[in-house]
């Protein structure tokens, strides 16, 4: 099957460069302001992009492509587990980081987002490690 990471890819370079220009920039500035909007932003749309992508590498797994449409996001990396595509660490770390973005829809307040800015490290590391397995998974 052929996944189009393309997305997802330039999803975590746009991440990444964010966070680089949010390091860069004063506190309180209302560049910092722009850059962490834009980190949170680009957190989401990873987020929301990595699922979507798990979801159709699932699709081989089922009998039917219906059965993968209906599972929530949780799910889907639950099965992601079940398949070898992540290991349970990993999925833990991902609920954790679809919790934060739950409460990232509702609260753009400093403090939630300064939690937010504290998960990017890993979450740009897992969302890597996870388009390097949906590389695999389309071989």
């Amino acid at each position: 099957m052929y996944l189009n990471k393309d997305h997802l890819e330039r999803c975590i370079i746009t991440l990444e460069t964010s966070l680089v220009l949010l390091d860069k920039s004063e506190k309180g500035s209302i560049d910092y302001e722009v850059y962490r909007n834009a980190v949170v932003k680009g957190f989401e749309l990873t987020l929301e992009t990595s699922g979507k992508l798990l979801r159709k590498a699932l699709k081989p797994y089922f009998s039917s492509p219906n059965e993968v449409d209906r599972l929530i996001f949780m799910d889907i990396f639950r099965y992601a587990a079940k398949h070898g595509i992540l290991t349970i660490e990993e999925v833990e770390r991902w609920f954790k980081y679809r919790d934060n973005r739950n409460f990232t829809a509702n609260d753009y307040g400093a403090g939630f987002t300064g939690e937010t800015l504290v998960l990017m490290p890993d979450f740009v590391s897992d969302a890597k490690k996870l388009s390097e397995r949906l590389e695999n998974e389309k071989n």
